[in-house]
């Protein structure tokens, strides 16, 4: 049947809904942000670049995402609302033609130890539901196969109201997978009492050397020494056999201390609440010292590591079990479950098979479904979260990420390009804070901001294309097709320290000798092994100072010179010259202003609808009382000290009447990193990464230690900020230390006295030393990936 023509139409022309193309941002104040005004083309891929610092977290992050999410949280009903975190509106004055928008950040991943990259990504799920549909023998519904279900049994009597009410005997069962011995966490604990105790002593004399567990005040230790099983005055080892086990051991029971009605409880089950719950890397640096010395983790003997139980153990699908198919790597786990041809659960295996094929596509086959979540690194954190959204069905989205590259080799960088170029042929819009030149090249848009960071940032420096940018006279522009040479002379090395017979993770049996005295790097693939070998196979005792990528915590209360412990000794200063109280100079103590509380601000919660924070009236945001603020120093107060930059501090406390010796060196550290343009009272919640990052290693670089190791130190760092970062290295080198650097920036590569470069691949396809040496015989020999990729950027 054909179609009849329509007549009386108007002439074909753009219609209304067509006109909607842009995502339009007037006024955007938040941070340092300066009234920016930007236009971003919608269904493109849009690169947001600058020095670190310079406002890109604060336009795409705190702006634009964060309002699409404070109006899609808006649709939902009050009752819906109040459940939900509650998001203020971001300091804008137009924010138009927003579209949904999806956040794919760099936050670690939960750090509980029972969460694993498959309970993660939901892939665990679907195995589960295969192996209660095929496994043999059949042992039970999908709970039967997870290891965070516990087998319940109960019976007893029930009454059912209905007609004539009567009791009714009822039995209930539930078939869960996790082992008993372990309760699915893999490994077992053995605590050395000798860390927890001094058992010369008694309790009131302070006998616990737990952190934080004080006898003469402390709450914990109050319960022991009031509770009556044990005498506080008599020495731990003079306990009678029934005192020791009811210290050590105790049920939980209701006890008086003070007046005020606690639990006591044994302390070894009191120890593994308190601390071996709690995932370890997700620890304070002390507390987790503290964990490493009194506990031994071993591999569960019940379950051999796997989490589940037995019955989980023993069903299989051809010869393998769920627990041997969550050890596997990744890919190999693909092509298994396309090699299994069950039309009963089709769909199923479908589903499964997309999802693991994601998980190799995006460079990530190398891990298996049993590692823990806490254990990935920022950028392969950041890449599991972005498997969900590959095969999505949505379109006219907006997806934001935050340095997708970060973590990667170049050889997989072309590899995520693809992927973010495939999200927006879909017709959804790209936004990307990225500073690496290779994926700022295929941007449709590129927005850049600056010129400098901090206060000195906050402005767009240039809108257009690629090509255009680099023709523009910004800090973006100039350094956009820099290129690191390769040294002509390298350090020798003074010594060497000994790494025999490595095997953490996938390490094969490898022997390498790290040099000390020089810049090395260690390089190659992600997943190829290279945190494996610095941060789990350097010798104990080495005098080695580590800075990995976890994140620096803090509140909204802590800032640069709380965190780095400048604030001491300029609060002891400002005591001293007035003779009164240090605590009197700290917004968290004494001085703080009673009427925020010493947070500058008083937040408003308006139940569900968003809170509102308002500078406070009373110190006018100083944080302080008034009578603080008339104690002075050098002719400054307590906050304007905090309102000075590092760099006007540094200055500040460098000479004259104000010359503070102690206060100078922390401050000459921060300039040393690049970070000379932070307010010392700067909250850290609105630090970027890259200057959380930095603010880490110069609190770091006041250790004592003889070898830095840095974990990918140009994270979050500008094109112009990796000169700076190489000028530092080459400071410590110089001035006698060691540096070995886990690195994939080939600037630091070119740069390095000696490359380590393992390989040849990622998972069980690395593992090995594939090259030892010079950067210069790395390029002329290009033997390896990365040699490869390093006489491509060097020129050679």
């Amino acid at each position: 049947m054909s179609s009849a023509k329509r007549t009386g139409t108007r002439a074909p022309g753009a219609h209304a809904a067509d006109g909607h193309d842009l995502i339009r941002v007037h006024g955007a104040r938040e941070n340092n942000l300066k009234d920016v005004s930007v236009e971003i083309p919608k269904r493109r891929l849009t690169v947001f670049t600058g020095v670190s610092g310079s406002g890109k977290s604060s336009l795409v992050f705190n702006t634009i995402a964060a309002e699409s999410q404070r109006l899609i949280n808006e649709t939902y009903s009050a009752f819906v609302q109040g459940f939900m975190p509650t998001l203020a509106r971001p300091e804008v004055d137009v924010l138009d033609g927003l579209t949904t928008a999806i956040i794919v950040d760099q936050q670690r991943m939960g750090a509980d130890p029972r969460s694993t990259v498959g309970t993660a990504t939901d892939v665990n799920a679907m195995l589960r539901i295969l192996f209660s549909r095929l496994g043999d023998p059949h042992i039970g519904p999908p709970s039967a196969y997870s290891f965070n279900t516990a087998s319940v049994r109960a019976s007893g009597a029930i009454t059912v109201e209905r007609g004539n009410k009567k009791a009714v005997k009822a039995t209930f069962q539930r078939t869960g997978g996790m082992c008993t011995h372990c309760e699915g966490r893999g490994t077992v604990s053995d605590i050395d009492l000798t860390q927890l105790y001094d058992d010369t002593k008694s309790l009131a004399e302070g006998a616990f050397t737990i952190p934080g567990w004080k006898s003469d005040s402390q709450w914990t230790v109050q319960v022991y020494a009031q509770s009556g099983f044990v005498d506080p005055d008599r020495p731990i080892r003079e306990y009678t056999e029934r005192q020791l086990r009811d210290f050590l051991y105790g049920d939980p029971v209701k006890v008086k201390v003070n007046g005020v009605n606690l639990t006591y409880e044994g302390l070894i089950p009191k120890i593994q609440k308190s601390f071996l719950s709690k995932d370890k890397e997700a620890m304070q640096p002390h507390i987790r010292a503290f964990v490493e010395r009194a506990v031994t983790f071993t591999t569960c003997p019940e379950c051999d590591g796997t989490r589940l139980s037995e019955g989980a153990r023993s069903s299989r699908i051809r010869k393998t079990s769920i627990a041997d198919a969550c050890a596997m790597e990744i890919r190999d786990l693909a092509q298994w479950v396309r090699e299994l041809d069950e039309p009963s659960v089709a769909p199923l295996l479908t589903a499964l098979r997309d999802t693991l094929d994601s998980f190799v596509e995006i460079g990530l086959g190398y891990l298996s479904l049993d590692r823990p979540a806490g254990t990935l690194s920022g950028g392969e954190a950041q890449r599991v979260k972005m498997i969900r959204h590959l095969g999505s069905s949505l379109t006219d989205t907006t997806y934001v990420f935050d340095e997708p590259t970060v973590g990667l080799h170049p050889h997989d960088i072309q590899r995520m390009n693809d992927l973010l170029l495939r999200l927006r042929d879909k017709g959804n819009t790209v936004l990307v804070v990225e500073h690496k030149p290779e994926a700022i090249a295929i941007a449709d848009h590129v927005v850049d901001l600056g010129p400098g960071a901090g206060t000195e940032g906050g402005a767009v420096c240039f809108e257009g294309t690629v090509e255009e940018l680099r023709a523009a006279d910004t800090v973006t522009g100039r350094h956009l097709d820099d290129r690191a040479v390769l040294k002509e002379t390298v350090r020798e090395a003074t010594g060497a320290l000994e790494i025999r017979g490595a095997r953490t993770h996938n390490l094969q049996d490898v022997d390498v000798d790290v040099p000390l005295g020089v810049l090395c790097v260690v390089t190659g693939v992600a997943g190829s092994g290279k945190s494996s070998l610095v941060h789990g196979s350097l010798p104990a005792g080495a005098d080695v100072v580590s800075v990995d990528q976890s994140p620096i915590k803090g509140s909204r209360r802590s800032n640069p010179a709380t965190y780095t412990g400048l604030l001491e000794p300029i609060r002891k200063a400002f005591a001293k010259a007035n003779g009164v109280k240090p605590a009197l100079f700290s917004a968290n103590s004494e001085g703080a202003c009673p009427t925020c509380n010493g947070a500058g601000v008083v937040y408003t919660d308006l139940a569900m609808m968003a809170g509102v924070a308002t500078p406070c009236e009373d110190c006018e945001g100083k944080r302080f009382q008034p009578a603080v603020l008339e104690y002075r120093f050098g002719g400054r107060d307590i906050s304007e000290v905090l309102a000075m930059s590092v760099a006007r501090a540094e200055e500040f406390f460098g000479a004259g009447e104000a010359r503070l010796p102690a206060a100078h060196r922390i401050l000459g550290r921060l300039a040393d990193v690049g970070l000379g343009y932070l307010t010392l009272g700067q909250p850290l919640t609105t630090l970027s990464g890259g200057e959380r990052q930095r603010l880490k290693l110069a609190t770091h670089m006041g250790d004592k230690g003889g070898v830095y190791v840095l974990d990918e130190p140009t994270s979050g760092l500008h094109l112009a900020d990796v000169e700076q970062l190489l000028g530092l290295l080459d400071r410590l080198v110089d001035a006698g230390k060691s540096v070995v650097v886990v690195e994939h920036h080939q600037a630091v590569m070119a740069h390095a006295d000696w490359i380590i470069d393992l390989g040849p691949g990622a998972g069980h396809d690395g593992g090995r030393v594939v090259f030892e040496g010079t950067p210069a015989d790395l390029v002329a020999g290009r033997s390896t990936l990365t040699g490869q990729h390093l006489a491509a950027y060097v020129g050679a």
